[in-house]
């Protein structure tokens, strides 16, 4: 009896850490953008902003992530959004990774002395639905096996 009581608060235990360990998924109600990542990790959610167009998330190492969206005001396409940013002449700002569908563009590289991995959907309606995490380079080979799945999450609703 002692051995399935044991199994039994074993099989609990581990029941309740998988539960813990389940993606958080966010849906911003102004654009529809949908994004689901691990929030024991991004644990510190920040006030929404006045605009209502997404959220940010901490983490306790220094990595963030955003998920938001925008009206696509200046009509970009996935190639001119990379073409524009490739062009950047901002100090601390490198790509060194991009990439075009469709419909959509990816970029990574450095921003600020932090690695950064952007995805953009352009959907419909002029909307433009984003995810953008960044990570201090010594948590790189924390983030780099997450970031693909967090991206590959982002969509419209």
């Amino acid at each position: 009896m002692k051995r399935f009581f044991s199994g039994l608060v074993s099989a609990a235990l581990i029941a309740a850490s998988s539960a813990a360990a389940a993606p958080f998924t966010y849906t911003n109600a102004r654009f529809g953008t949908v994004c689901t990542f691990p929030d024991e990790i991004f644990t510190d959610r920040q006030p929404e902003p006045d605009n209502g167009d997404g959220q940010q998330w901490l983490s306790a190492d220094g990595a963030s992530l955003i998920c938001s969206g925008i009206f696509n005001v200046s009509e970009d396409t996935p190639k001119t959004f990379v073409a524009e940013e490739k062009a950047s002449k901002e100090a601390g700002y490198e790509i060194t990774y991009s990439k075009t569908g469709k419909n959509w563009a990816v970029l990574s590289g450095l921003k600020d002395g932090k690695i950064f991995y952007e995805r953009r959907l352009f959907g419909k309606e002029g909307v433009i639905h984003t995810i953008w995490i960044d990570y201090p380079s010594a948590v790189k080979a924390k983030y780099d096996p997450l970031v693909g799945a967090i991206a590959g999450s982002l969509k419209a609703r």
